[in-house]
């Protein structure tokens, strides 16, 4: 028998042994988790717990709150074993948690995660596998369930799928900072399209027409557009601003 077929399928056992154990513990801690309202545990715990087990897919549906990115940037940075080293992870990302340093670090030097930031789907989930979904409602995540219906599972899938396919990739996410919110920043984009004068989309946004043309030189950096037809094509092409009919 030649070593390499030898040394490979000593690894395909290790592999093997390492993903029921870890499959074993995950069972143990929902068990354990069952007697207890499941807001009361610690979100690391759960986190840890069911990215450990992992076996093909961690899907994630990030509010930006700190404590879910600690413990979901926490748990995928630790070195993956066994079936953990092929799970394909997706981020998709609400407009606040984009720009998190810790989940910009993962998407550029995990090459497992791939991250997009749009709307869509549950305040907070963690999908594993297809088979369960871990989610939180808002306020803090006062409300918290562990879903295991084929059914319901299939559904909040469905949802995250929709939601991942109309969000934008990570790099081509904008970010526009300073003291430009991003409602505002729509409102500048519209008037940039529909060809308001400076003077008119500054009164109509009540600021000063020397703070109105530095709002645009922001967003048409932000954007990498040339001239303001272009940004407002960007704009289009990145969701920012509804196509027209």
């Amino acid at each position: 028998m030649a070593p390499d077929y030898v040394e490979r399928a000593l690894l395909a056992a290790r592999d093997l042994i390492e993903s029921t154990v870890v499959r074993h513990r995950r069972e143990l801690a929902q068990d354990s988790w069952a007697g207890t309202a499941l807001e009361k545990v610690p979100l690391a715990e759960v986190v840890d717990t069911l990215v450990d087990g992992a076996e093909r897919t961690v899907q994630v549906v990030m509010s930006g709150g700190e404590e879910q990115t600690d413990a979901v940037c926490a748990a995928l940075a630790r070195p993956a074993r066994g079936a953990r080293r092929n799970v394909a992870v997706r981020l998709l990302c609400r407009e606040r948690a984009a720009s998190a340093n810790a989940i910009r670090a993962l998407a550029r030097t995990d090459p497992r995660c791939e991250v997009r930031v749009g709307d869509g789907g549950p305040t907070e989930a963690l999908l594993i596998d297809g088979q369960l979904v871990y989610v939180r409602g808002g306020g803090g995540g006062r409300q918290a369930t562990l879903v295991e219906d084929p059914a319901t599972v299939r559904a909040l899938e469905l949802m995250f799928t929709g939601a991942w396919g109309n969000a934008v990739g990570l790099a081509e996410y904008p970010r526009l900072g300073g003291r430009l919110c991003r409602d505002s920043a729509r409102q500048i984009l519209e008037c940039l399209r529909t060809g308001h004068t400076d003077e008119v989309a500054a009164r109509e946004m009540q600021v000063s027409l020397r703070t109105y043309r530095r709002y645009v030189a922001e967003i048409m950096r932000e954007l990498g557009a040339n001239s303001r037809f272009q940004a407002g094509v960007r704009a289009v092409e990145m969701g920012l601003l509804p196509s027209r009919p």
